[in-house]
C-alpha cells in the first residue's frame, strides 16, 4: 500500500486549515482605512479610499480667504477674454451725434452702433471665457479635484462622503448651485466663515468639502 494521501476528486474545494501568504503584489490598507460606501467599485490595480472625514475639526477644512482668493485667480482669465471682446466692440462702434438749437437751448442726441467687426470679436471672445470656464470648473477642477486658483491656493474640492474628486458633471452643477449662495444677498459665499466644515450653500446641496492639499 502506498502511503500518499488520497488525490481529491475534480472541483472547487475550501483551501485546508492554516495560514497562507498574500499573493504577490498585494499591499494592506493604509491606517485608518474604512469600508468604501455601498456600489463602490475600485479601480483596477486597487484603490483604497482615503478615511473616512467624519469628525474632523474645521480647521481641517480650507479657510474662507484662501477660497476668495483662489476664485478671484479663476476669474481673472474669464473677465479679461470677456473685456477685450467687449472694448473691441464699443471701440469699433459707429458713433454718430445729431444736434439741433434754439434761442434757448441746445440739444444733442447720440447714437452708437456695433460694427459688425465688432459683434463677430465680441460673440468669439465670449466663447471663449465659456469654454475656458467649462474646461477650468468642469474638466480640470472635476477630475483632478482643483481648478487653476485652487492649485495655485493648494486645496481641492472633492466628495463629503468619499473624498474623491466629483467628476465634470457634478463640478458644473456645483458651479451652478453657486446661484443660490448669490440669491440671498450672497450670504452663502459667506457660510464657510462661521460653517464646522466651511462649506457654502452649494456645498451643502452637492456634499462637498475643500481640503488642502
Amino acid at each position: 500500500m502506498s502511503d500518499q494521501p488520497p488525490v481529491p476528486p475534480p472541483g472547487n474545494h475550501p483551501p485546508p486549515p492554516g495560514n497562507y501568504p498574500p499573493p504577490p503584489g498585494y499591499q494592506p490598507p493604509p491606517p485608518g482605512y474604512q469600508p468604501p460606501p455601498p456600489g463602490y467599485y475600485p479601480p483596477p490595480g486597487g484603490y483604497y479610499p482615503p478615511p473616512a472625514m467624519a469628525g474632523l475639526p474645521k480647521e481641517a477644512y480650507t479657510p474662507w480667504f484662501t477660497r476668495v482668493v483662489a476664485y478671484f485667480i479663476d476669474a481673472l482669465p474669464v473677465f479679461a477674454l470677456a473685456g477685450i471682446g467687449q472694448g473691441v466692440m464699443f471701440g469699433t462702434a459707429q458713433n454718430e451725434c445729431i444736434s439741433g438749437s434754439t434761442d434757448s437751448s441746445f440739444d444733442a442726441v447720440c447714437t452708437s452702433q456695433p460694427s459688425a467687426l465688432g459683434l463677430t470679436v465680441s460673440l468669439v471672445f465670449g466663447l471663449a471665457a465659456l469654454a475656458f470656464a467649462v474646461w477650468n470648473y468642469g474638466y480640470r477642477q472635476g477630475t483632478t479635484g482643483s481648478s487653476i486658483g485652487k492649485s495655485a491656493m493648494k486645496f481641492k474640492v472633492v466628495g463629503e462622503r468619499t473624498g474623491l474628486p466629483i467628476g465634470f458633471g457634478l463640478s458644473i452643477l456645483r458651479q451652478l448651485a453657486h446661484i443660490v449662495d448669490s440669491l440671498i444677498c450672497y450670504l452663502g459665499y459667506l457660510f464657510p466663515l462661521w460653517d464646522a466644515k466651511r462649506q457654502t450653500i452649494a456645498d451643502k446641496i452637492m456634499s462637498t468639502v475643500c481640503l488642502p492639499l
